[in-house]
């Protein structure tokens, strides 16, 4: 396929470009099943607010999801109830530029990108053993870093941002190639096997008027090093937030929950292959055939 052109923006204004949730849309959805909610230390001076939705049945592994910039857990019902169906606990935090955060705008500019490694590792370090790394726009960013994709270091983190205990990644509309973010050349360094995800309406903020600008959303699919564990989903008709039905209920659209059922069945089958870590190569994930869906493989 066409590689998908580099649009770059600075740090800041990806950020800006991203909808805060209105609070009628905070209190449009809950998630499914009863979670558990914890606070936990992020950092000496800060804590998270992390929710935990136990699996169903046998337990398969471990999801730590990191929601879209402004969101949060719980605008990603049909996610995290498929998800726990298919026996994997979750675990989400509630990151400080969500809306629904105590201290609305105390992080600001590449201090948001600081304070969500931190959320993530606090989340780490809840789970005892292997998990599998997940997100959406700004969070599918973090979950790519968690599997090797090399990324500017925010001041006041030390240490790798990679974990070696994530075994996958799942990133649905990762951002971009931003100087302030990450490079090309830093999704390149992706390291885990990785199911990444945009859709032909999820055009860049900044472009709306380039019907092709969603292909940045895939520079992290393209310019990954090529081995038997990168896939890619490009979905016909599908935006930044399915409609409304993820991340921000109030960017309605066309009705996306067939394309959203595609994603999530896409995910489910990408991690019956990958999430164990297992090393097999024999075949690839049972992907759900559909003309909206075209998958490509690395």
């Amino acid at each position: 396929m066409t590689e998908p052109r580099l649009q770059r923006r600075t740090f800041v204004s990806l950020l800006a470009s991203v909808p805060l949730l209105s609070s009628t849309a905070a209190r449009a959805l809950a998630v499914p099943a009863t979670p558990r909610v914890s606070r936990i230390a992020a950092t000496p001076t800060r804590e998270v607010e992390v929710t935990r939705w136990q699996g169903v049945g046998r337990r398969k592994g471990t999801i730590a999801f990191s929601p879209g910039f402004g969101s949060s857990p719980r605008f990603y019902p049909d996610f995290i109830q498929a998800w726990t169906q298919g026996g994997y606990d979750v675990l989400a935090p509630l990151h400080a530029d969500s809306r629904e955060y105590p201290q609305p705008g105390a992080f600001t500019g590449p201090a948001v990108w600081a304070t969500r490694i931190e959320d993530m590792r606090a989340v780490a370090r809840m789970i005892d053993g292997r998990y599998i790394a997940a997100g959406h726009s700004f969070g599918a960013g973090g979950a790519l870093v968690l599997g090797g994709a090399a990324a500017v270091v925010p001041a006041g983190i030390e240490g790798l941002l990679a974990d070696e205990r994530v075994t996958a990644v799942l990133a649905f509309s990762p951002p971009p190639p931003s100087p302030m973010l990450i490079s090309e050349a830093g999704y390149a360094a992706l390291a885990r096997p990785a199911l990444i995800q945009t859709g032909t309406r999820d055009l860049l903020p900044s472009a709306k008027d380039d019907p092709q600008s969603w292909r940045a959303h895939f520079t992290a699919f393209a310019r990954s090093a090529p081995s038997r564990g990168h896939y890619g989903l490009v979905l016909d008709g599908v935006d930044h937030y399915f409609g409304g039905l993820i991340c921000d209920p109030s960017r309605q659209g066309p009705d996306q929950r067939a394309a959203l059922k595609l994603a999530i069945g896409a995910s489910l089958a990408f991690l019956d292959r990958h999430g164990s870590g297992s090393k097999r190569v024999d075949a690839g994930p049972a992907f759900p055939v559909d003309p909206a869906a075209r998958f490509y493989l690395r």
